[in-house]
């Protein structure tokens, strides 16, 4: 068993920062189509929030930088990410501008549920350039940054290259999830240039096999990981949902296999469940297939539970688990 690090690094006030929107996330208490629900359950959403809770509840030290409201779903959101333990000191609050919300429905056949999303206009996507705190973002070892953030306005994409940039620069490490949402781009042609042109940022790139089809043009994990290795990365972690995931790096290749669900419940999450995995993994010192393997486990817990972030593990279930 490796030791493991629960705390920041020496030097480094937080282990890990992102920047995203966090949306209040209603959750069907039944299946069946949203117009017909009567009750739902209040939870948080953002891929952003999921991978800074997940991190969070393993004993990083994490930062989330964004914007909400300040009316009753952005009170809720900044009460439960700082009760996750997330420094959200960066999160600016503002009475003129409203939090976003999203619907999610229930499904019993493990398919993937029915979101609605209503989000344009809000706080979040007001962050720009200007929004970016310079000596905080550098006093983490780490940024994790999303397709999710860079898609949600056209001064968001500008602040997610500056913050990777500024990342690189400095020497600390830069992971990315593609994370794709169609209906937030121009054109999927336009949302195709502009998730590459961030992976190229990136140290660690993390699509699913469909996205990184859509993205390079290629067919096989092995050919979506060479897209993005040619153009920089130092890893990519190719995900094949239940089947597992693909990694190539410096040293080497292979496949890690993924572990069995009985019943899925809910699959939203589950590609920040893995990034958790991974980027807590190989920041405690874990070896890649280490790092994998780990992600692939919590992403099978995620898709057992009903909200985005129920399924995250702490570090004492981490540890109890054997990863």
């Amino acid at each position: 068993m490796h030791t493991e690090n629960t705390g920041a690094a020496v030097g480094h006030a937080l282990d890990v920062i992102t920047f995203g929107e966090a949306m209040l996330l209603l959750v069907a208490d039944q299946p069946g189509p949203l117009e017909l629900v009567q009750g739902f359950h209040k939870r948080t959403a953002g891929a952003e929030t999921n991978v800074a809770i997940g991190l969070a509840r393993l004993g990083l030290k994490v930062g989330w930088a964004s914007r909400l409201g300040t009316d009753s779903m952005g009170r809720y959101l900044l009460s439960a990410l700082s009760g996750e333990g997330v420094d959200c000191s960066h999160v600016v609050c503002d009475p003129t501008q409203k939090t976003g919300f999203q619907f999610k429905g229930q499904v019993s056949d493990g398919s993937d549920p029915p979101v609605e999303y209503h989000r344009a206009g809000s706080a979040a996507s007001h962050m720009g350039v200007a929004d970016i705190d310079v000596d905080w973002l550098l006093s983490a070892r780490h940024l994790h940054a999303t397709g999710v953030f860079a898609a949600i306005s056209p001064t968001t994409l500008p602040a997610a290259a500056k913050t990777m940039d500024l990342m690189r620069a400095a020497g600390r490490s830069v992971s990315f999830d593609p994370n794709l949402r169609p209906t937030l781009w121009a054109t999927p042609d336009s949302m195709r240039e502009a998730i590459n042109d961030l992976a190229a940022r990136a140290h660690w790139v993390l699509p699913g096999l469909e996205e990184g089809r859509f993205l390079t043009g290629e067919d096989s994990p092995e050919g979506v990981a060479r897209f993005y290795r040619q153009r920089g990365a130092q890893l990519v972690v190719v995900k094949l949902g239940s089947e597992g995931a693909y990694f190539d790096e410096e040293s080497g290749s292979g496949y890690v296999a993924g572990f069995p669900v009985e019943t899925v419940v809910d699959t939203v999450g589950a590609g920040d469940g893995f990034a958790v995995g991974v980027i807590s993994a190989l920041l405690d010192g874990l070896n890649v297939p280490e790092a994998v393997r780990r992600g692939s486990w919590i992403g099978a817990r995620a898709v057992q539970v009903l909200g985005d972030s129920e399924g995250l593990p702490t570090r004492a279930e981490l540890l109890q688990a054997n990863f």
